[in-house]
């Protein structure tokens, strides 16, 4: 495992773009609160992720109109030649979190928002979407359809299609399962949603949750036909969650290759701040095996 020294961030999401990495996330501060946050970036120009991560001192994206707290889990992806932002926010509109795109010409910014507010559904709380486009090229939106707005109090995982120029949804959002799914977890929580196709071409997810002995982890979800649409089952064995290996537990991961070529799990650990640490962006070299991903 490797420890950066940026701390402070949640819901880490790393991209490599000539030769330099750009960090993205959740900036709580020292007080940590859910509400004073905002979309942060770090920036790393020494070719190796123990190198210095320098936070990127100008503002990374311009606010929202309607955005007023609540700025949780930036991911950026190139996207046809420019770099979309996928966010979240409350909206003083409808009074709801939602998910945005914002986009820029640069890995750095301005993010600029393309999307009418939330490009998802406003009448529902929906946080950490992410990008995915499938092998026939329609760009899809991932997310949580949080628990707070559901009948049973469970958080599902939802999807729906995304227009060409990822400003809005140009389908109705589909269910793909619940929080409570998998048989490693009965909690309530889906978080952190992260797309992955193998060299198989099985497609995967990664994902988080709470584990019956309240330890935030990463699991991974499988669809049975590669496509967003298959039937999703879930990994037994955990991708990352505290153990005598991992002191902390963490959460909300994704995946990316460095320069060497090496894979690599991100995500923040502890998942809470304590007395021996702050939430931490950590990187974990992993590897494909037998369809799926597993800790190198």
């Amino acid at each position: 495992m490797i420890v950066s020294n940026v701390q402070g961030l949640r819901d880490p999401f790393v991209v490599l773009h000539n030769g330099t990495y750009y960090l993205y996330g959740t900036g709580v501060g020292v007080e940590n609160s859910w509400d004073n946050t905002a979309w942060d970036c770090y920036v790393n120009k020494s070719g190796r992720l123990d190198g210095e991560w320098i936070r990127n001192e100008k503002t990374v994206y311009v606010r929202p109109e309607n955005a007023v707290k609540q700025f949780w889990a930036p991911e950026v992806h190139k996207y046809k030649g420019s770099f979309y932002m996928i966010a979240s926010y409350f909206s003083a509109e409808t009074n709801h979190r939602g998910s945005t795109v914002l986009k820029s010409e640069s890995p750095t910014g301005p993010f600029v928002e393309i999307s009418c507010g939330h490009v998802t559904p406003h009448e529902l709380d929906c946080i950490d979407a992410t990008l995915y486009v499938d092998g026939e090229g329609q760009p899809w939106l991932v997310f949580v359809h949080e628990w707070t707005c559901t009948e049973d109090g469970i958080g599902r995982m939802a999807a729906a299609k995304l227009s060409d120029d990822l400003s809005r949804l140009v389908s109705e959002p589909i269910e793909l399962f619940r929080a409570d799914s998998p048989s490693w977890t009965n909690q309530r929580v889906t978080d952190g949603c992260f797309m992955y196709e193998t060299m198989e071409n099985e497609l995967l997810m990664l994902w988080s949750n709470f584990t019956d002995e309240g330890n935030y982890s990463v699991g991974i979800a499988k669809s049975d036909n590669g496509s967003i649409t298959g039937k999703w089952t879930h990994q037994e064995t955990l991708l990352f969650t505290k153990s005598e290996g991992d002191k902390f537990d963490g959460g909300h991961g994704m995946v990316f290759e460095a320069l060497d070529g090496q894979l690599y799990l991100c995500l923040h650990s502890p998942n809470s701040s304590c007395n021996e640490c702050r939430e931490r962006t950590v990187f974990i070299p992993i590897c494909e095996k037998n369809g799926t991903l597993c800790k190198k």
